[in-house]
């Protein structure tokens, strides 16, 4: 079981920036704007629908690509939301895997609750 600290520890954060560390997240260091990070989190939340309902229909990446008119390489860069895969892919590859309005939003909600958190 490992150590829990004890709250007047130091945080790793605060030991990185006394050192002279910048500490912040992906979007900072970026300089990514409100928009630009919601849309990469929606893209990545969606990426993920993609491979959770493909697996639970039981259904391969070629299986998919087959459905789609593209290729197994294609769907994996889908379900790693590669920067070249649009909105559009990912939205036409949920609808040919039987995604439902329901599923989409439960996938959005999940982002909204990550970015929450």
């Amino acid at each position: 079981m490992g150590r829990r600290k004890e709250p007047d520890q130091p945080t790793e954060t605060g030991c990185l920036e006394r050192a002279g560390w910048v500490v912040g997240d992906s979007a900072q260091f970026l300089q990514l704007s409100a928009e630009e990070n919601r849309c990469i989190e929606l893209k990545l939340a969606l990426a993920t629908g993609v491979r959770e309902l493909r697996e639970r229909r039981g259904l391969t990446q070629a299986a998919l690509a087959h459905r789609l008119g593209s290729s197994q390489s294609r769907v994996a860069k889908i379900e790693a939301a590669v920067r070249s895969v649009s909105f559009d892919l990912i939205m036409r590859s949920l609808l040919a895997i039987g995604a439902t309005a329901t599923d989409i939003a439960k996938w959005i909600r999940r982002a909204d609750t990550a970015k929450a958190a």
